[in-house]
């Protein structure tokens, strides 16, 4: 049966049954794990379902994505199996002004659960980017759908170096990572994200107050070092990212000037020797 998805033992399915079993109970977020083989893109997809009024906590993930996106429309693919590709949907009740933080509270969760159960050191690329080293992990997408936010994650699991799409990628297997096993990471990332998003919620979205802010700073590969930040419009800034504000946006010194920006492609820069 070469075409089964059981063909390939180093790559199982996931099984929706057993994600359900673990995260949808009574009070959690989590309302209900659908596990497709293929898609198009999980956020399309989720972005549909909100708008036909799926509730907060549906997840969606599928075990090959043949048209996924990350930001300024890139698309992307993988292996089936060979990663985690999934959405999830949210109705924050906070103000639209502090629901930039999402796709940031997403990267902490993300790379706290990695962290502690594929023992890599996981660090975050402002806005998005999940990094071993300089080495591209994990990548996450937020998109809104009317009152609705969905967000994506791309986590590279069992690539081998043959499978990375580009020399800067990486995956948890080429980084010799203590757990391959997509399905207890998958919910250690869920539940990581729950207990984020609920602390940050009911602090009415203020970053600081629920201790966001300070979490993403002492996960930053970004803030401390020279950065090229290629803005839209083809101009481009260069500088030190100092920090991050209350907003979420990302602070940089340039030529004596503080720049706060919401968007952009950030270059880390190694300084001159």
């Amino acid at each position: 049966m070469p075409d089964s998805r059981y063909s390939d033992l180093d790559r199982p399915p996931l099984s929706a049954a057993a994600l359900n079993r673990a995260l949808v109970r009574p009070g959690s977020l989590w309302t209900g794990v659908t596990v497709v083989q293929s898609t198009g893109s999980t956020n399309a997809d989720l972005a549909r379902a909100a708008r036909e009024g799926a509730p907060e906590g549906t997840v969606l993930v599928a075990e090959s994505q043949e048209a996924g996106r990350g930001r300024l429309g890139r698309t992307w693919s993988a292996p089936p199996r060979s990663g985690l590709t999934f959405s999830i949907l949210l109705r924050p009740s906070v103000p639209v002004a502090a629901q930039g933080w999402l796709s940031l509270l997403y990267g902490v969760a993300a790379a706290s659960a990695v962290r502690r159960l594929a023992e890599v050191d996981v660090r975050l690329k402002w806005p998005n980017d999940l990094l071993v080293g300089e080495r591209k992990i994990a990548g996450i997408l937020a998109e809104r759908a009317d009152d609705a936010v969905v967000i994506g994650m791309g986590l590279n699991v069992s690539l081998t170096p043959a499978e990375l799409p580009v020399p800067t990628a990486t995956s948890l297997a080429v980084e010799q990572a203590a757990c391959l096993d997509r399905d207890p990471l998958l919910r250690a990332v869920l539940r990581e994200v729950e207990t984020h998003y609920r602390e940050w919620a009911a602090a009415g979205g203020d970053a600081d107050a629920c201790g966001l802010r300070a979490a993403y700073l002492a996960s930053s590969a970004t803030v401390g070092r020279p950065v090229r930040v290629e803005l839209p419009g083809d101009q481009a800034l260069t500088g030190l990212a100092t920090g991050i504000d209350p907003g979420g946006h990302l602070q940089v010194e340039s030529g004596g000037e503080r720049y706060t920006l919401s968007a952009g492609d950030v270059v880390h820069v190694r300084p001159a020797a």
